[in-house]
């Protein structure tokens, strides 16, 4: 196995566990390749919403349970809460060891102020018809499973696979409409509040731009999604970029063997059973200062 990449700050989003669309294994891949100071869950992790008893698979509780073993290695695990997970909210400003679960938070890095926050708040369908919202998502995941089986028949048959949903999104204007206006909005209000980058999720589009207006300007940073892009944003080396699974040539590591030996009972059991934790090394140095 190839050396795990080193990196400052990891964020992931949208990864919808619990979901037909969500590609647990490509995650878990990509987990197991970083060693990252800090991992930042930026909201709809576990898809509450759309949650059922009869439907969260092995890697889905192997996400979880490679994610609290990087906390119990000292791993600084930052879940911020988004609104297909949003009764985690109740829970908000709790600290578990390593793990803390928020609604929004402001870090420093390197010397510049970065805000992190999932992105719903400023959605207006889900804010004033949740209902609509929460059908619309359950849309949403039946035609991520037509579209597996679609790409199971095309590769059968040779062909390139094909995204029905981004098909659909890039060709309705108010998709793109929404997108941008999206985008427009959570940067023009950074700017205002004078941070040098927001990070967000929510509307599943990986991108990172500048915007800049006559008040100031920001980076505009989206991790994207699990479900059809398979993309982070990485913090190494005081700039940012985005990882894409899809173009990753270094992407052959291999579940942790402990994992793979694991069945249903035995994951469920790890993940209840909470294991002490190593202590990251800032809690590390304030002890020492003491």
């Amino acid at each position: 196995m190839k050396a795990k990449r080193k990196v400052e700050i990891a964020v992931i989003s949208d990864v919808h566990l619990g979901t037909y669309g969500c590609h647990a294994k490509h995650l878990l891949t990509y987990l197991n390749s970083i060693a990252p100071k800090k991992l930042i869950l930026n909201g709809d992790i576990i898809d509450i919403w759309q949650f059922s008893k009869r439907y969260f698979p092995k890697p889905h509780l192997k996400v979880i349970k490679k994610i609290m073993d990087m906390a119990s290695d000292g791993v600084e695990i930052i879940y911020i809460t988004g609104n297909h997970d949003e009764m985690l909210r109740k829970f908000s400003d709790t600290h578990i060891g390593n793990i803390s679960i928020v609604d929004k938070i402001v870090l420093e890095i390197d010397g510049k102020r970065a805000w992190f926050f999932h992105g719903d708040v400023f959605d207006a369908s889900i804010q004033n018809a949740k209902w609509l919202a929460k059908l619309g998502g359950y849309g949403y995941n039946l035609l991520i499973v037509f579209n597996q089986f679609m790409n199971w028949c095309l590769e059968r048959m040779g062909k390139e696979k094909y995204s029905l949903s981004k098909k659909i999104k890039n060709s309705v204007k108010g998709a793109i409409s929404y997108i941008n206006d999206f985008e427009k909005v959570v940067a023009d209000l950074a700017i205002e509040k004078g941070y040098d980058y927001v990070v967000c999720g929510h509307i599943h589009q990986p991108k990172m731009m500048l915007r800049e207006t006559k008040h100031g300007k920001t980076i505009y940073l989206n991790s994207g999604d699990w479900v059809e892009n398979f993309t982070a944003l990485e913090y190494q080396f005081k700039r940012w970029k985005i990882y894409n699974y899809n173009q990753d040539k270094l992407r052959p590591f291999f579940e942790d063997h402990d994992l793979k030996e694991m069945d249903m009972k035995d994951l469920i059991a790890a993940i209840t059973i909470v294991k002490p934790e190593k202590k990251s090394k800032k809690a590390k140095k304030s002890k020492d200062s003491n």
